[in-house]
């Protein structure tokens, strides 16, 4: 796993309910964009300065979430989770677009499903408990009784992916040691188990070939620099073979391996600022381009048979994803669609038949099945709720900008309906997770419920954000709450120079990194009305001495980019909100889950007891039944309803 995974996932403070959604891109960009004062006449603007159709938290979350799309054995339905019950459950949704069937019944921990049983119906689903992130892998069977595969306090385990031949599947757990995670292959009738690596280095593990026989892991040399080994199982031994010599600081990632376990397909940041995808021939060690672009490449994945490769680019915010046939090399061509991305493509094992998502910013994804070659895709699914009229949603545009040293930044902005130099509106800077994430183009409930209520939204994407290459993605380490946070403020001015923008009432919202951004951008700085501080880190000493056993594979890397408590915490204390807080003089409210095991309820207990000391109005939100993001409907309704209840009172 690479240092973009790192931010991405090692201090993952971007949560995807949030609408932080993230993927792999990069390169500073030209100045194509820079914009200095809105372009709209005022005529135009008058004539989009209707009063708009306003809708409730709870409107917009009667919106259904759904993802996933295993096909099972017969081709006659898809694996999908959704939360249409008010907590996320697994379902069976017919091909032929017949009503689903719900599989599971949690009305209390989240599950997710991962994967039909390649010959049955037997599915398999991952759950933890109230967000602590400690998942299971489970079994459901055909009876509908349910088994824990990896039982045991204090466990974290997750699917390894199925072995050719329907032979049986792989489970990584981090039973013996929290801060690796071992490889083990499970029986697929009485999913008896052998040990099949020992990880006592507490490396990454990436990819399986399908053979069983090749695992590759990965160690981080720096936050900038990791290397991939690859791991004969079938050898005595096992020593990891080094595979990406290299000169520099160089990344790389495991994407997957081919269909007939010959070659590795992976991706590395060597031969410019973005990712490319290579392939390494597992005879003759013999290194190939596989798949460019002038972005990242996301993904790379093939069907079960290997009829056919998906690849996915990281577009300016954007996934774009390109479905060949391997033999010919030849992109497929799809029947007319909805406009938006495609997302979560999966094929039939005998590549007959196709299942995919389509999401846009004013459609949540909807689920499609294909017959490949025929006239039309079906389908499956209406996520939106019926009583929304998806012409009130809001369409972003991705803005450029100059920040406080000439640098460009990239943004994705959202204009109320009502917007107007004549019905200015007040804003917010929305700061994506990470540190590394990126805001995406893409549904968010929360963001079109806020937009709908007539506040603009700046989705920042500092320096140091994935996605604009690896300078830009680096320009951030050890620089956090200075110069990313100036990015932030750069934001906030160009909002500024909008004409429909009222330029007294603009804040600045967050979730995890984003949450401390929000925080550091209230005690450093004097630019914002009001915080929304979503479980945001507050105090860097603690967080980075107590982050999870799970992530030891990261810890250097993580260290290299914030510093090591050890060695800065001088540093870590001067950027620390927590520490500065009789400097905040703007409204806060500040959300936390009780559960949160990477920023832990404390670090938001301290901060809300500290804001009250300056007698300056702090609000506060606890959920003591989700962690790090709100996965139930209610509680993520009760949170929209808190910003917009804060925003009212205060902004």
């Amino acid at each position: 796993m690479n240092s973009n995974n790192l931010k991405l996932i090692a201090l993952s403070l971007v949560v995807s309910l949030l609408g932080g959604c993230t993927d792999k891109p990069s390169d500073k960009q030209t100045l194509d964009n820079v914009e200095t004062a809105d372009s709209n006449s005022a005529k135009s603007e008058q004539a989009v300065a209707t009063k708009p159709v306003i809708y409730s938290a709870e409107d917009f979350f009667k919106t259904v979430s759904v993802f996933g799309s295993s096909i099972n054995h017969d081709n006659t339905a898809a694996l999908v989770t959704n939360d249409q019950s008010g907590v996320f459950n697994t379902y069976r949704y017919p091909l032929d677009g017949s009503k689903p069937t719900q599989l599971t019944s949690s009305t209390t921990d989240t599950i997710y499903g991962v994967s039909w049983f390649p010959k049955d119906d037997r599915i398999l689903y991952t759950a933890d408990q109230g967000g602590n992130e400690l998942n299971h892998l489970f079994v459901r069977e055909l009876d509908g009784s349910v088994k824990d595969l990896t039982p045991g306090d204090k466990l974290k385990a997750q699917f390894g992916g199925w072995l050719e031949a329907h032979s049986g599947f792989f489970v990584l757990t981090n039973e013996r040691d929290p801060k690796g995670f071992d490889l083990y292959r499970y029986s697929m009738t009485d999913y008896s188990r052998e040990l099949v690596y020992q990880n006592s280095d507490n490396l990454s593990i990436g990819e399986i070939s399908p053979n069983g026989r090749w695992l590759t892991v990965s160690q981080n040399v720096s936050n900038s620099d990791n290397n991939i080994f690859l791991v004969d199982l079938t050898s005595k031994e096992q020593k990891p073979e080094l595979i990406t010599e290299h000169l520099g600081n160089v990344s790389h990632q495991s994407y997957s391996f081919t269909t007939d376990s010959k070659k590795l397909i992976y991706a590395t940041n060597e031969h410019g600022e973005f990712n490319q995808a290579w392939s390494l021939d597992l005879t003759s060690k013999k290194k190939d381009i596989f798949y460019q672009a002038n972005w990242d490449v996301s993904f790379v994945y093939f069907s079960d048979d290997g009829k056919y490769r998906v690849a996915g680019v990281n577009n300016d915010g954007q996934t774009q994803v390109d479905i060949a046939e391997v033999a010919t090399g030849q992109s497929i061509s799809l029947p007319d669609l909805p406009a938006g991305d495609l997302r979560g493509v999966n094929f039939s094992s005998d590549s007959k038949k196709m299942v995919f998502y389509i999401n846009s910013d004013t459609s949540p994804s909807n689920l499609f099945s294909y017959d490949i070659g025929a006239a039309a895709a079906k389908r499956l699914t209406n996520s939106l709720n019926p009583n929304i009229d998806e012409n009130v949603l809001v369409s972003s545009e991705v803005k450029r900008f100059k920040s406080f040293d000439d640098l460009v930044v990239p943004g994705i902005l959202y204009k109320p309906k009502n917007a107007s130099a004549n019905q200015k509106v007040p804003a917010l800077v929305w700061v994506h997770g990470g540190p590394g994430g990126q805001s995406r183009k893409g549904y968010s409930a929360a963001i079109q419920h806020l937009v709908n209520q007539g506040y603009a939204i700046f989705a920042v994407n500092n320096r140091g954000s994935s996605g604009y290459g690896k300078t830009f993605f680096h320009l951030d380490d050890k620089k956090h709450g200075e110069d990313d946070l100036q990015d932030i403020v750069y934001g906030k001015k160009h909002l500024q120079t909008l004409s429909w923008v009222d330029n007294d009432r603009i804040g600045i919202i967050g979730g995890s990194y984003g949450g401390y951004m929000t925080m550091a951008a209230l005690a450093f700085t004097d630019e914002f009305k009001v915080g929304i501080n979503i479980f945001g880190v507050t105090n860097w000493q603690r967080t980075l001495k107590s982050i999870p056993p799970w992530w030891e594979a990261f810890r250097k890397s993580l260290y290299d980019e914030m510093g090591d408590p050890a060695t800065d915490a001088d540093r870590h204390y001067a950027i620390s909100p927590l520490f500065h807080a009789d400097k905040i003089k703007s409204p806060v409210l500040i959300v936390q889950g009780a559960n949160d095991p990477r920023v832990l309820q404390i670090e938001s207990d301290e901060m809300v007891e500290e804001i009250r000391k300056n007698h300056v109005p702090v609000e506060y939100v606890l959920f003591p039944d989700e962690g790090h993001g709100f996965r139930k409907k209610v509680n993520r309704i009760t949170a929209s309803n808190a910003y917009v209840d804060f925003l009212k009172k205060h902004l």
